[in-house]
């Protein structure tokens, strides 16, 4: 059984270079597999391994002060993930070239997987505004499923946004608009930039998709969550699409 992880943290690294080659050496030494990148502005991270080699890959990153309080969001699976380990430096931890979303200046507000899962059950927020749900994910990955009623565009790369959302701000703008992505990375830097350019009535879902269905199970969604690995998607319970079809399979030919 593997153990998979997908973490990111947004804090100024002035040396990405070195961090890259510790976090290499950590994995190496561990034998894990996966994907790092690495930036001034964060770390990004999905890997996978035995269970306690996860957990002592999560101790030493938090010792880094930096990294002493970085979400962990953790899932399971029969086969492995990744075929390889990398670990790249790049100018961003997620591609999206735009002034204005920068986490490094302070994050957007966010609101919590369960106080949205209430939400989406009355459609309104707290304050009885109307709730819309924008996803934003590419078209392949949307493919797999979203939530129920979201917002949906027609992107291939999240650099489309900006341009995608154009037609649509002047419509939400008497809603409470709670961007999404797989596990929160993408939501937050559109969220900020959004807020940035003019729309205050943004949230972002902190932890996306892959931490509501941790603490708030599949309410409201509909289909699995694309991951970026050889599982292709999981569930809302977070097992890979292809296993639960296998055990509910077999579960039938039982009864």
């Amino acid at each position: 059984m593997f153990t998979s992880i997908a973490a990111y943290r947004f804090v100024a690294v002035d040396a990405p270079d070195d961090l890259a080659a510790q976090i290499r050496t950590d994995a190496e030494a561990l034998r894990l597999f996966g994907s790092v990148l690495v930036a001034r502005e964060g770390v990004n991270l999905f890997l996978a391994g035995g269970a306690e080699a996860i957990g002592e890959f999560i101790r030493r990153l938090r010792r880094d002060a930096r990294f002493a309080t970085i979400p962990v969001k953790a899932s399971r699976s029969a086969t492995a993930p990744f075929a390889r380990l990398k670990v790249k430096v790049k100018p961003e931890i997620i591609s999206f070239r735009r002034d204005g979303a920068s986490p490094l200046r302070g994050r957007s507000p966010a609101v919590a997987p369960a106080d949205l899962a209430r939400w989406i059950a009355v459609g309104r927020d707290d304050q009885g505004r109307r709730l819309v749900l924008l996803d934003t994910r590419n078209r392949e990955e949307t493919g797999y499923g979203s939530f129920d009623g979201a917002m949906v565009l027609p992107i291939d790369n999240f650099t489309d946004l900006p341009d995608a959302l154009a037609p649509h701000r002047e419509s939400l703008a008497d809603a409470t608009v709670v961007s999404f992505c797989t596990g929160g990375i993408r939501c937050e830097k559109a969220a900020l930039w959004m807020r940035a350019t003019g729309m205050d009535n943004v949230l972002q879902l902190d932890g996306g998709i892959l931490g509501y269905f941790e603490q708030a199970g599949g309410t409201g969604y509909v289909g699995a969550c694309f991951v970026f690995d050889a599982r292709i998607a999981l569930d809302p319970s977070l097992r890979p699409i292809f296993e639960a079809i296998v055990a509910e399979g077999s579960a039938a030919r039982g009864a």
